[in-house]
């Protein structure tokens, strides 16, 4: 949708939007200068009587503001004048069939809508289930030793020219990599510190770093020996459509090595399409048959229980069909495996504490399924397994604007609730307010043992002594009742809404998104309604209209 030239929308007779959402229910990067058109005030009601439309939302319901873009939009298209195909689609991430249990039956009826309105012109034809589209690419192997082939990570660069972004990540050197969870814990948690001297990084509390993980060397190793691949052979790219770009992460000529280790995401759950074209490259008839079954629409509860469910890797299911992953072409390893997408942390530190440094708290993903081998974060693991005391280590970073802003009126307080791995962005938000001789700041933090997982309990100590800090603790597991941050709002409820109501102070949530944001909401509005003598009805209100003017902020994650 990025691609729109906005002034031409309105001679389009036809267009499918697909769109995410992200933070507080704000549309992708990309799509934000197209926002910022469809929504302006001065365009006629009529602006889009002549198109036709349909909305696909690609969201995850543990959000609250699930697929609110797709939603929103959907309604704007209406009201200048579009004419909707269909009903908005939502697409959901938590569905045990993931979003293809809306999309598929959705896509049933568009085409048939589609097709209706626009018939497939005389003397073309539809390609044919089992007829693999052209990749997009052309790989070519060359012959020249494997010296000559570029190792370097293309686009990253240890030395500024601009600020530092996906195309060209900063290679920052890390310089500690420390444990700091307690050793009969159950999860390993890292507080990691980079240095970032001279790579015109700049940062707010709030903001985020996002880091470009690598694949484990043993599974690059069994990857290649799956596809017949030699990991030193080097290739170049050729896209088969002039205006298709080479990926910009990839150095030409690139190694396999390379290309599997940075690039594909061997280690994600393949989703159906992988399966789609799987079978159309298969030459294996009982292997093609059983890739047919899991690709189509009856074969999706099966598809989720081998695939879905036990979070099986794209690694994994082409070891699972070897004559099929033996005989993949080359030319489709872009087209069958997405890329690595960048992992986001919140930045646990603030540079004015912490000057040419950045720092992030980062929980190792580990757990068990019904397979043998234990499911490991890409991203996590990676970071766990670097270790600066035994050498060099350089990771790709950059950083970004957040989903949390910190009021810049200096007497307003914040109240912030941060359990577990959720404090990391009220580190920053502390150091930074007290460098700034800011002092009214209120910070509930929980984790399971004081002794186990109290994530920087010197520092809060030090501040509390200072007058910089009021914390308060909730350890769910160091007595016989559980206790959890929103019990502890709830105990000082007359305080949190003289701060609310009589301050202005500002209220900031970070951590999983499972229960703990709905559970702090309904301590919140149980406090309006006890302290501040409102309705029901006038404590949800009052808790929409602190949102509304971001003064009560949201960070989770699933």
């Amino acid at each position: 949708m990025c691609l729109f030239v906005e002034v031409n929308l309105i001679n389009e007779p036809l267009v499918i939007f697909v769109c995410a959402t992200t933070g507080q229910g704000d549309p992708p990067d990309n799509m934000k200068n197209f926002w910022s058109f469809i929504f302006r005030k001065h365009l006629p009601l009529t602006s889009l009587c002549q198109m036709d439309f349909a909305v696909l939302g690609l969201g995850d319901s543990s959000y609250a503001k699930f697929n609110f873009v797709a939603k929103k939009l959907y309604r704007r298209l209406r009201q200048l004048g579009g004419a909707a195909l269909l009903p908005v689609c939502l697409g959901d991430d938590q569905h045990e069939l993931g979003p293809d249990a809306a999309i598929d039956p959705w896509l049933h009826d568009l085409w048939e809508k589609v097709l209706g309105l626009h018939p497939v012109p005389v003397g073309l034809g539809v390609i044919p289930p089992g007829v693999p589209l052209p990749s997009k690419f052309a790989l070519q192997f060359l012959q020249e030793a494997p010296e000559t082939c570029s190792g370097v990570q293309h686009g990253v660069r240890t030395e500024p020219q601009s600020p530092p972004s996906e195309r060209q990540p900063f290679l920052a050197r890390m310089v500690t990599n420390r444990r700091v969870t307690g050793p009969s814990h159950f999860q390993d948690v890292r507080l990691i510190e980079f240095d970032i001297t001279g790579s015109g990084i700049n940062f707010a509390a709030g903001d985020v770093v996002l880091i470009l993980p690598q694949n484990a060397a043993s599974h690059v190793q069994q990857f290649c020996q799956a596809l017949g691949l030699d990991p030193n052979q080097c290739f170049t790219l050729r896209p088969r459509e002039p205006d298709v770009s080479c990926p910009e992460r990839l150095p030409q000529p690139c190694s396999v090595r390379h290309l599997v280790s940075q690039y594909l995401d061997i280690a994600s759950v393949p989703r159906r399409s992988f399966f789609e074209l799987l079978a159309c490259l298969s030459p294996h008839e009982l292997e093609r048959d059983k890739l047919l079954e899991l690709s189509s629409a009856a074969g999706q509860e099966e598809l989720s229980e081998y695939c879905s469910r036990p979070r099986r890797t794209a690694l994994e299911v082409l070891c699972d069909f070897p004559h099929t992953a033996a005989a993949i072409p080359p030319d489709y390893l872009l087209d069958l495996i997405p890329q690595i997408r960048p992992r986001a942390f919140s930045i646990a530190s603030s540079l004015l504490a912490h000057p040419s440094r950045l720092q992030i708290l980062v929980a190792v993903v580990q757990y068990q399924t019904r397979l043998k081998e234990p499911r490991r974060g890409l991203c996590s693991s990676w970071l766990a397994s670097l270790d600066p005391e035994q050498g060099p280590v350089q990771v790709p970073l950059w950083a970004r604007s957040g989903g949390l802003t910190f009021p810049q009126t200096p007497d307003t307080p914040v109240i912030m609730v941060g359990p577990g791995t959720g404090v990391a962005p009220f580190r920053a938000a502390v150091q930074e307010r007290v460098a700034q001789g800011r002092t009214e700041n209120f910070l509930f933090f929980g984790c399971r043992q004081r002794d186990q997982d109290f994530y920087w309990e010197a520092e809060w100590k030090e501040l509390e002594e200072r007058g910089c800090l009021r914390l308060v603790t909730a350890f769910s597991r160091d007595q016989e009742r559980k206790v959890y941050v929103q019990h502890r709002l709830r105990e000082l409820g007359p305080l949190v809404w003289e701060l609310l109501d009589h301050r202005g102070a500002s209220f900031y949530l970070a951590g999983n998104a499972k229960y703990m944001p709905a559970d702090v909401s309904e301590a919140l509005t149980s406090i309006f309604q006890e302290e501040g003598g409102l309705s029901a009805p006038e404590a949800a209100a009052y808790l929409a209209s602190l949102q509304r003017t971001l003064r009560f902020q949201t960070e989770t994650w699933a």
